[in-house]
């Protein structure tokens, strides 16, 4: 078990010694960490993880309560035990309210005080392993790669749960980014259908003249490329799962055929007469308004009533804010263990700008941002003065692919690498900066927090030109 520190904050260095030495003699394998000072409380508590704080409510330099606020937006789960003198009883009342775990008085009767901390380091000890099993359910197990605990994301979740029992046809309907091709992987994963493949169709991605021949399959001589047999996704997906990704972009003609796979549970290959029975279940998605392409005609009716036999709708981030803090800190321990590097905090003040963010990306959305962040923020606790640039601005995503690994025998010098990716994403930030102001310095250097003078200097050393940016 990973040893508890206790930090003593009191400005008077008796008190302190004093309180050291009683505690490292009674307090059994307690690391006992002191501070005289608000601003040398905070840094330890920032530099090492902190199970306890025992807090003189009359500091010289910040009133206690002002200490005490500043500690939990720190860390609002640190336990936090107050020391007064008689005469501010009202005191330690109040620093309760405010979130103070309990008081003790001053001159203080050594087994009072020695059972408050003990109790007190039970508390934490308690909370954190309930945090670590709140966060291993929603990381490692994580509900097949999902992470929130709101209501929104608890009715999703109750949702697969249900529709997984099912063979029943499902059609996913969310905004883009809100994870549903994840969620068909949880009902298929939930499904009796589990132990075999889910073939996962990304319908925009396939040229319309190949999507025919990639669904069903074909027959050599079917056309003129047809040099051989081709087995259909379809096929492949026998007595799984097929996934058809953004299905509200596939062509008419190609709806009328997959009308009759919905129908009929059969599929014919091009340039075969017969057809072929295929025992499969469909889940299909998109991001569109199918009712309304219904009305252009560009989508069929028959064909939306077969696919809707079950609905699945995934919230979007603006439905799942309260998720926001788990999945930032979910992003970040990720994109820490993939990059090899410590895994980087961010701070209640950090988490509270993100949640009231918009975010019209979504997670997926959310998720680049943080890596983002991770990526080049020097330090392992993320601020909120860092995210300032990110208030405004929608900036181009660089994912991990920025990292791109050279041969198998071939190594880059670390410097050229983190130099390249650093310009990459300075680039793509200052023209995205300058797109949004037309070209005005002045006004991008506001917005970015830059003065007008490096902004420039940052132009200069990549030969970018406000010119360039400049509408008509």
């Amino acid at each position: 078990m990973t040893q508890q520190r206790l930090l003593i904050v009191d400005d008077e260095a008796d008190m302190l010694e004093g309180l050291k030495r009683t505690f490292s003699y009674e307090l059994e394998g307690i690391n006992i960490l002191t501070a005289s000072t608000a601003k040398q409380t905070l840094r330890s508590i920032r530099q090492v993880s902190i199970d306890v704080v025992l807090l003189d409510i009359r500091m010289p330099d910040v009133d206690g309560l002002e200490l005490l606020a500043a500690i939990r937006k720190e860390d609002p789960w640190l336990t936090i035990i107050m020391m007064t003198a008689y005469g501010s009883i009202e005191l330690a009342v109040e620093a309760i309210r405010r979130g103070a775990y309990d008081f003790v008085t001053k001159p203080f009767e050594k087994e009072t005080l020695l059972r408050v901390l003990a109790n007190a380091l039970e508390r934490n000890r308690l909370i954190r392993e309930n945090l670590n099993l709140r966060r291993r359910i929603c990381d490692e197990l994580g509900f097949h790669g999902f992470v929130g605990q709101s209501a929104h994301m608890r009715r999703m979740l109750e949702s697969i749960q249900a529709i997984a029992r099912t063979d029943y046809t499902v059609f996913i309907r969310g905004e883009s980014g809100t994870g549903k091709e994840l969620a068909a992987r949880a009902i298929h994963a939930l499904s009796k259908r589990q132990d075999r493949q889910m073939v996962t169709v990304n319908c925009p991605a396939i040229p319309e003249h190949l999507l025919e021949s990639e669904l069903f399959g074909h027959k050599r001589g079917a056309f003129t490329s047809a040099e051989h047999d081709q087995t259909g996704l379809f096929k492949e997906a026998h007595r799984g799962t097929i996934f058809l990704d953004e299905i509200g972009d596939i062509p008419v003609s190609i709806q009328t055929k997959l009308l009759r796979v919905l129908q009929e549970k059969e599929i014919k290959p091009l340039g075969e007469n017969k057809t072929q029975k295929v025992d499969i279940r469909i889940i299909a998605s998109t991001n569109q308004n199918i009712e309304e392409k219904i009305r252009e005609h560009s989508f069929r009716e028959d064909l939306f009533h077969r696919l809707n036999v079950v609905t699945l709708k995934t919230p979007s981030l603006e439905q799942l804010r309260d998720d926001i803090p788990l999945l930032v800190n979910h992003f970040s321990r990720r994109v820490s263990s993939e990059l090899g590097i410590t895994s980087k905090r961010f701070t209640p003040g950090a988490l509270e700008k993100l949640m009231h963010r918009s975010w019209p990306g979504n997670v997926r959305e959310l998720e680049n941002i943080v890596c983002r962040i991770v990526m080049f923020s020097a330090d392992r606790v993320i601020r909120s003065n860092e995210l300032r640039a990110l208030e405004d601005l929608r900036f181009p995503s660089i994912g991990l692919e920025s990292l791109a690994k050279p041969e198998k025998n071939d190594v880059e010098p670390y410097k050229l690498v983190k130099n390249r990716v650093i310009n990459q994403f300075t680039f793509n930030y200052v023209s995205d900066l300058l797109g949004k102001t037309d070209g005005n310095v002045t006004r991008a250097a506001e917005l970015s927090g830059l003065g007008r003078a490096s902004l420039q200097k940052i132009m200069r050393r990549l030969g970018m030109k406000s010119e360039t940016y400049k509408n008509g």
